[in-house]
C-alpha cells in the first residue's frame, strides 16, 4: 500500500535550520531619516472600484487583466467559498479589496484575489449554483440567470475594489522583483495566504517558470506522484481539471516545488542556506535562460524521472515499507535519487543493466540511515550527504 500526496506534504521543508536572522544595529534618528529617504524602492498606487459586470467583461476580454491560473496560484474555492462571496456582495458586506500590478501601462496582473475575482467571473457566466448560504439560504441552488431581476441587479451594481501598483512604482535596479515580493509577503487579505511556491510562480513569471510548470505536467511523474493525467483539450487558459483541483501537490503547487528542487540542488555550490533560500536563487539564476539551456533542462528532468521509474519497476522514491505494510514516498529521497541519477546520467545504459544491485543498495542505505533520507536531517550538508550517497551507489554497483 502506498500513499503520495497527502503524506508527501510533510516532507516538503521550506526552511532548515541553517536560516539565521542577524541582529540590526542601532542607528540615530538623522542615520533612519536618511535611511528612509535613500530606500531602494517606493509604492506608487491608486485605488478603484469596479462593478461586477465590469469583472467579468475584463477577463472575458484578455487584453487588460491577466488572470491566468498558471501565473499565480491555481484555484483552490471550493463551491461553498465562492458563494459565500457572491452572498457577501448580495448583502452589501465589505469584500477586501483586490492587488494589481500595472505591468503595462493599462495592461494588469493580478497580485492578490485571483480566487475573489474567478468566483465572481465564474457566477456572472452561470457557471455553478449557490449552495452553502447562511444567510440567503433560500438562494440555494440559484445560478447567476435564475436569480429574481431585482436580485440579479443588484448584484449587477454591487462592486469590488482594487488596489493598483501603478507603472511608476520605483523598484530596486538590482532586484527589479522587490516590490512585488514585498507586496506578497505582507499581503493576507483573502485568508488564505500565498505559499512559498505561489509566490515564486508569481514573482520569477517567465520562460525557467513556464518550463517548471510544463515538466510538472510530465506523464511518468505525474503517475509517480498520483496527479491525474494531463488528458483533456480544452484550450481555455482558465480551465482546471476537478480532479486534479482535488489533488493536495497539483493545488499548492507543490507538484512545481518538486521539479524545482531537481534543478536547485543539481550543484553542491548552490546548496546553502534554507531549502526556501535554495530554491529562491535557483529562480534568480535563470531568470533569463536561452533557448538551448532550456532545452537542456527539459531533457536533464525528464531523463533523470525516466531512469528512477525504471530503476524502481514505476515506484520510484518509495520509503521500504513500515511494520503494517505501508509506503510512502519521500521528498528527501526524491531529490538524492533525481540527482544523483542526473550526476551519472551518462551511464544511463548501464544503470539499467545494474538495477537490481543499485536497487538493493539503495534500500541497504535507507535502512541503515533512515534520518538521512526522510528529511528529518534537513540541514545543507545532510541533503548533499544523501545525493552523495546515491552518486556512490550507482559507482559501486557499476
Amino acid at each position: 500500500m502506498t500513499s503520495a500526496s497527502n503524506d508527501l506534504l510533510d516532507d516538503l521543508i521550506e526552511e532548515d535550520s541553517e536560516a539565521s536572522q542577524s541582529r540590526p544595529s542601532r542607528k540615530t534618528d538623522a542615520e533612519v531619516e536618511a535611511a528612509y529617504q535613500n530606500i531602494s524602492f517606493r509604492v506608487i498606487y491608486q485605488a478603484n472600484n469596479f462593478f461586477l459586470p465590469q469583472i467579468r467583461d475584463l477577463i472575458n476580454g484578455k487584453e487588460v487583466l491577466n488572470l491566468r491560473p498558471e501565473y499565480q496560484r491555481r484555484l483552490r474555492w471550493s463551491p461553498k467559498k465562492k458563494s459565500l462571496l457572491i452572498e457577501s456582495l448580495l448583502l452589501n458586506i465589505p469584500v477586501p479589496p483586490i492587488f494589481l500590478f500595472e505591468s503595462e501601462l493599462a495592461r494588469y496582473e493580478v497580485m492578490d484575489g485571483q480566487q475573489r475575482l474567478n468566483a465572481i467571473h465564474d457566477y456572472l457566466e452561470n457557471n455553478y449554483p449557490l449552495t452553502g448560504l447562511e444567510h440567503l439560504d433560500f438562494l440555494n441552488g440559484r445560478r447567476y440567470k435564475s436569480l429574481p431581476p431585482k436580485l440579479s441587479r443588484g448584484l449587477d451594481r454591487s462592486s469590488i475594489g482594487a488596489i493598483v501598483l501603478l507603472q511608476e512604482t520605483k523598484s530596486d535596479k538590482s532586484d527589479p522583483f522587490v516590490v512585488r515580493r514585498h507586496v506578497f509577503e505582507r499581503l493576507n487579505t483573502g485568508g488564505e495566504k500565498l505559499n512559498p511556491q505561489e509566490t515564486r510562480n508569481s514573482l520569477y513569471r517567465g520562460d525557467f517558470n513556464n518550463l517548471i510548470v510544463r515538466l510538472a505536467r510530465n506523464d511518468v511523474f505525474c503517475r509517480v506522484f498520483g496527479i491525474p493525467g494531463y488528458t483533456e483539450t480544452d484550450e481555455s487558459e482558465y480551465y482546471e481539471n476537478p480532479d486534479r483541483q482535488k489533488n493536495t501537490l497539483y493545488k499548492r503547487m507543490n507538484d512545481c516545488q518538486l521539479v524545482l528542487r531537481f534543478f536547485a540542488l543539481q550543484d553542491d555550490v548552490n546548496i546553502k542556506g534554507s531549502m526556501r533560500s535554495i530554491l529562491d536563487n535557483c529562480m534568480r539564476r535563470n531568470d533569463r535562460p536561452t533557448q538551448a539551456q532550456l532545452a537542456d533542462a527539459a531533457s536533464a528532468f525528464e531523463g533523470a524521472v525516466q531512469i528512477c521509474d525504471e530503476l524502481f519497476d514505476g515506484s520510484p522514491f518509495l520509503l521500504p515499507a513500515d511494520d503494517k505494510g505501508n509506503q510512502r514516498i519521500s521528498v528527501a529521497l526524491f531529490d538524492a535519487l533525481m540527482v544523483g541519477t542526473y550526476r551519472r546520467s551518462q551511464y544511463a545504459s548501464k544503470m539499467r543493466l545494474k538495477k537490481v544491485e543499485i536497487c538493493k543498495l539503495i534500500d541497504k542505505a535507507i535502512r541503515e540511515d533512515m534520518s538521512l533520507f526522510t528529511g528529518k536531517a534537513n540541514t545543507a550538508q545532510s541533503i548533499k550527504d544523501r545525493i552523495q550517497k546515491v552518486v556512490e551507489i550507482i559507482d559501486k554497483a557499476l
